[in-house]
């Protein structure tokens, strides 16, 4: 089978890796790609929301199934505008891809079906959501997200008053997230571990994949700004038999039942952000896809043939396989430009990731290229994605600190800290 993945970062990498290795693919596509996919699958020239590039490149290279793999082709429509025209594809369609593109609608889905999430209000008006803010309840740290998608930079956890009035006037009036925060969610802060399942579901069928946990903050100890993420492992520490049980029953199924109701077949992976609070676990957010940095570690994990589990999603027989797992931890560290998620250079050579690429240890490419002298470069702002593999938890992190230790560029920097604090 011919299989074409859509997108060009770590994430990617990472399922062109895993789909590499199923006997069903003959020929593996990426577009656009990167420096490290192009070692495994053909890159394609074509931007991952060009819709009529992408579909004219599967009719004419006779392209079996597509994965589109990023949040921003999923939310426009781009599984539903190549199932128009005959191209078997993987992922969610528009309306069910609305759960990541919309948190005023995710909010509101959750509140309708009972699924447990923070409380909340949406604003479209800056002085009411700051009216919102001065009521005599508010507590706290707050947390102020922009409705729409921004790179998995739209959240801001404000710590005082001052912080929380910048952040809905940055949003709202001053258009730091474009049309994404024009409309802004302000919610209670809650606490307790952080944990991620990813999901495989056809609509009726819900797998959860192995937890995971990811580290947003841009520095050590959780400090800094948001990115789009610094590292990951598998499985949690936190994340219990019970407390899965108790997801399935109260958030997993029910999500994808709200769906159903709303007229909504879910179909794809559903990214389930939780909060494992006093009082149980909630919904911190939903993607409407799988999530990177954690892919990286959880792919590595699956003995399934990742192409047989899309092809049953897509035709709605989930239910008849079985799905595997590797029961050894997995840990995922992301090397990323110096200055990363705000100001960062460009093209600086990458050296010893051949080094890094032993003792268990996979170097997943997201922001790399490859320069005249056919040298990876960065190219982006999270570059690699250092992940191994241990007997425990403790030792896959050592050994993801090993390899990570191998590779250098200028102004290369990560976190000393990834499943530590």
């Amino acid at each position: 089978m011919k299989v074409l993945v859509i997108g060009g970062g770590g994430r990617e990498h990472a399922i062109c890796w895993k789909l590499s290795q199923s006997d069903k693919v003959t020929e593996l596509f990426c577009a656009p790609g990167n420096g490290g996919i192009s070692k495994i699958a053909t890159c394609v020239p074509v931007s991952a929301m060009d819709k009529e590039g992408i579909l004219n490149f599967a009719v004419a290279n006779k392209i079996d199934m597509v994965m589109v793999a990023p949040d921003d082709p999923l939310s426009i429509g781009m599984v539903d505008y190549l199932e128009a025209a005959g191209i078997k594809a993987f992922g969610p369609c528009q309306a069910a891809a609305k759960i990541e593109a919309s948190k005023v609608f995710s909010k509101g889905l959750m509140k309708k079906y009972g699924i447990p999430t923070a409380e909340y209000e949406t604003f479209t008006d800056s002085a009411k959501a700051i009216e919102y803010l001065h009521r005599p309840s508010q507590t706290f740290p707050a947390v102020i997200k922009a409705d729409g998608l921004a790179l998995g930079k739209g959240v801001i956890i404000a710590k005082d008053m001052a912080e929380a009035e910048e952040a809905v006037k940055d949003m709202i009036d001053g258009g730091r997230f474009g049309a994404s925060g024009a409309e802004v969610v302000i919610e209670e802060f809650m606490t307790g571990p952080e944990a991620t399942v990813l999901a495989f579901t056809d609509g009726e069928t819900i797998y959860p994949m192995v937890s995971s946990q990811d580290h947003k903050r841009a520095y050590d100890n959780d400090e800094g700004p948001n990115t789009g993420g610094m590292g990951a492992f598998s499985p949690s520490r936190n994340y219990t038999e019970d407390l899965a049980d108790v997801c399935m029953k109260t958030i997993f199924k029910p999500t994808i039942e709200a769906l159903k109701a709303e007229g909504i077949k879910y179909k794809g992976v559903i990214y389930f952000g939780l909060m494992l609070t006093p009082n149980g676990p909630k919904v911190v957010e939903y993607n409407s896809r799988f999530g990177d940095p954690e892919t990286q570690c959880i792919l590595p994990r699956l003995k399934t043939d990742l192409y047989e589990i899309f092809d049953a999603v897509i035709e709605e027989r989930l239910s008849e396989i079985t799905i595997e797992w590797d029961e050894r931890p997995c840990c995922c560290i992301v090397a990323a430009s110096g200055g990363y998620p705000v100001d960062y250079k460009k093209g600086y050579v990458i050296s010893g990731i051949e080094d890094a690429e032993k003792e268990d240890t996979i170097v997943f490419h997201a922001g790399t290229g490859l320069d005249e002298d056919g040298n990876f470069v960065n190219k982006g702002g999270r570059v690699l994605g250092i992940t191994a593999f241990g007997t425990t938890l403790d030792e896959a992190i050592e050994k993801a600190y090993k390899g990570t230790g191998k590779i250098s560029w200028t102004d290369m920097h990560y976190r000393k800290d990834i499943g530590r604090a």
